[in-house]
């Protein structure tokens, strides 16, 4: 658990990558429902995912306006999962949210969240009841992929349900000690269970900027989870192939018995030519299939860190040594604050 001399009730915890425009509008929301909540006893993680833009100055002026901000800048861009892994790390509330820098997930919904905490729930879900500002490509390829997650996975990640959530230390804790360097954060925080209650809000669209995401990023997006929670495809194939075999027996069957029995032989090589070429293709895609799952061990042996902190905002030397020396997965810390040590 992250340890502070006082530690606050409720962590934000506010991926950031490309965010600059935005974050003037997150503060200006974000700060009176702070303060609503214990009197103010909370604190903002927000992590720099490697932004391009002036997002990481754009939070050192909140930190400089308001001690509860506390800023990590990662070297480069790590992604969005390795983001929300650092985020939970630095967390040192008794409690934790996930909130975008976007704003689609509001942040009213928080003392509502706080509640159900105290009534008990050790994760909050923000389910979506709709989705405002999206296209109709975006909602109908969102929906694909909560179908097909839970046809292949059940209920690894609840339907209609993002990073938005709030979770106890319990469940933060058990969260930072899963091995995994490919991260499908959705598929993990519902993996480690505990007492789960649920909100439902409408999502609004972006306040500022344009969403990084597309449907590439939706696909690669989807094979992360499948393959991080699912067997089934693999299933799939081996089934698939026991049939084809079967039926490339029973054909073979039949042509012996026609060229024996009635004297017909099989005609030209064009029906030939068309199935090598159909089984060559069901072939390569379950080598595609393998190679993902096999692309995942790859990873997971190279044993790298999920991220590599460049620059810390609003730590104490003492709590960063004590963290470098508890850190699981191989995470890279600097060991003061600013830019990271040289060695």
């Amino acid at each position: 658990m992250s340890e502070y001399k006082d530690s606050p009730t409720l962590s934000v915890i506010v991926p950031c990558f490309n965010e600059a425009e935005t974050i003037p509008v997150l503060i200006d929301i974000l700060t009176p429902v702070l303060d609503r909540i214990d009197g103010g006893a909370c604190e903002v993680v927000a992590i720099d995912d490697g932004s391009r833009d002036e997002t990481f100055q754009r939070l050192s002026e909140w930190r400089e306006s308001d001690h509860r901000v506390r800023v990590v800048r990662l070297s480069r861009n790590f992604g969005k999962e390795a983001a929300l892994s650092c985020g939970l790390h630095f967390a040192a509330g008794r409690a934790a949210v996930i909130l975008d820098a976007d704003l689609q997930d509001p942040p009213s919904l928080l003392p509502a969240m706080v509640e159900k905490w105290r009534q008990g729930a050790d994760v909050v879900l923000a389910r979506r009841a709709e989705r405002h500002g999206e296209g109709w490509v975006k909602r109908m390829s969102a929906a694909a992929f909560y179908r097909v997650m839970q046809l292949l996975a059940g209920d690894a990640v609840p339907a209609n349900v993002g990073d938005f959530r709030l979770m106890d230390r319990r469940v933060i804790d058990a969260l930072l000690h899963l091995p995994e360097k490919t991260r499908f954060m959705k598929g993990l925080m519902n993996y480690v269970g505990f007492r789960i209650d649920t909100l439902e809000y409408t999502r609004p669209g972006r306040s500022k900027g344009i969403s990084s995401w597309n449907l590439w990023r939706l696909w690669n997006f989807a094979l992360e989870g499948i393959t991080s929670f699912s067997t089934a495809p693999l299933r799939t194939w081996g089934y698939l192939g026991f049939l084809i075999a079967f039926a490339g027996l029973v054909y073979a069957a039949w042509i012996v018995i026609r060229t024996l029995i009635y004297g017909i032989d099989v005609p030209g090589y064009a029906s030939l030519a068309t199935m090598l070429l159909f089984f060559s293709g069901l072939q390569l895609i379950s080598i595609g299939i393998i190679g993902e799952y096999l692309a995942r061990v790859f990873i997971e042996t190279k044993n790298r860190p999920l991220y590599v902190v460049d620059a810390m905002q609003g730590f104490d030397d003492d709590w960063v040594e004590r963290q470098s020396d508890r850190v699981v997965g191989n995470i890279v810390l600097p060991r003061n604050n600013g830019h990271a040590a040289e060695d």
